[in-house]
C-alpha cells in the first residue's frame, strides 16, 4: 500500500494538489488499516486526509534544498527500469 506514496519533494513542476492528495490518502489508508472507510468513519477519515494533505503542503513550501530540481520523467524512467530488472530476474 505505502508503495504509492511518492517522493514529492524538489521536482519541477512541483507536486501538484492531486498529487499531495492521493499521498495522504494513501498514509491515511495505511494508518487506518482500511482502504474504505465505514459510513460510521467516513468524516473522520476524509478530515484525516485533509490534514495530512495541509501538513504535506506546508511541509513541501519549507522544506529548501541547494539541489537542481529533478525531472518527473527522468525519475519515472528510472522507476520503469528497475523495475523491468527486477521482472528480468528468475
Amino acid at each position: 500500500m505505502c508503495r504509492s506514496i511518492r517522493t514529492l519533494h524538489n521536482f519541477e513542476p512541483p507536486a501538484s494538489e492531486e498529487e499531495i492528495h492521493a499521498s495522504a490518502l494513501q498514509y491515511v489508508r495505511k494508518l487506518s488499516g482500511v482502504a474504505r472507510p465505514s459510513r460510521a468513519n467516513e468524516a473522520v477519515f476524509e478530515a484525516a486526509v485533509e490534514e495530512v494533505a495541509a501538513a504535506t503542503r506546508r511541509l513541501l513550501d519549507g522544506l529548501v534544498t541547494a539541489s537542481a530540481p529533478r525531472d518527473r520523467e527522468v525519475e519515472q524512467s528510472k522507476v520503469r527500469a528497475r523495475a523491468a530488472a527486477g521482472r528480468g530476474r528468475s
